[in-house]
């Protein structure tokens, strides 16, 4: 098992326009032992990005005026940050939104609502080198 001494210095971006979704998120992660920020669109989301290290970006597709994909795309083309986990989430289930999130870059697509233990499955697997289930 990870130490949770270790886990708390791991850093989470979670970036969604809706506040309750990066309030439950934040708790979720927290709770988890995370250390986790916070942006409210696109642009909030990479001045986090570029003020801080950070080891996983959650972040929702449909957002305003940088959408998710759009900040995949930019993260991938960063010498920085091009080897950054990018978890997507939409709550549209659309077929071609897993098909245009991974062109994008993006390492997963979560629908919404987000199943909270798929999710911490997920995040450990990038985080923290565990295997997801």
């Amino acid at each position: 098992m990870i130490n949770s001494t270790l886990r708390a210095k791991r850093k989470i971006l979670v970036a969604d326009d809706s506040s309750a979704v990066r309030h439950n998120l934040s708790r979720l992660l927290g709770d988890a032992g995370y250390d986790v920020l916070t942006a409210a669109n696109g642009i909030e989301a990479l001045a986090q990005l570029g003020a801080q290290h950070v080891d996983l970006v959650i972040c929702d597709a449909d957002m305003a005026p940088l959408d998710g994909r759009h900040i995949c795309m930019l993260i991938r083309r960063s010498a920085r940050h091009a080897g950054l986990p990018v978890v997507m989430l939409s709550a549209r289930e659309r077929p071609f939104d897993s098909a245009r999130s991974a062109m994008a870059g993006a390492d997963q697509l979560l629908g919404k609502p987000v199943n909270e233990t798929v999710l911490l499955q997920i995040t450990r697997a990038h985080v923290d080198g565990v295997d997801a289930v």
